[in-house]
């Protein structure tokens, strides 16, 4: 089945980054942007090495969007 709180973390992120694309408003973005921090922490410590280097590339994701 996979790491379930990886794959929340990447669909976390991707909904920030939509937002972000399509202009959500200032509340939605900084909303998506916290959920998707907190999901990127609870899966690091739960993941495999390569899932790992996985969320630090969605971690600079998020970065580019602040």
């Amino acid at each position: 089945m996979g790491n379930r709180l990886f794959q929340e973390a990447r669909d976390f992120v991707e909904h920030a980054e939509e937002l972000f694309l399509t202009g959500g408003s200032t509340d939605e973005k900084e909303s998506a942007l916290q959920v998707a921090k907190n999901a990127l922490s609870s899966a690091y410590a739960n993941s495999t090495f390569a899932e790992q280097e996985q969320l630090r590339e969605f971690q600079k994701v998020l970065d580019r969007l602040q």
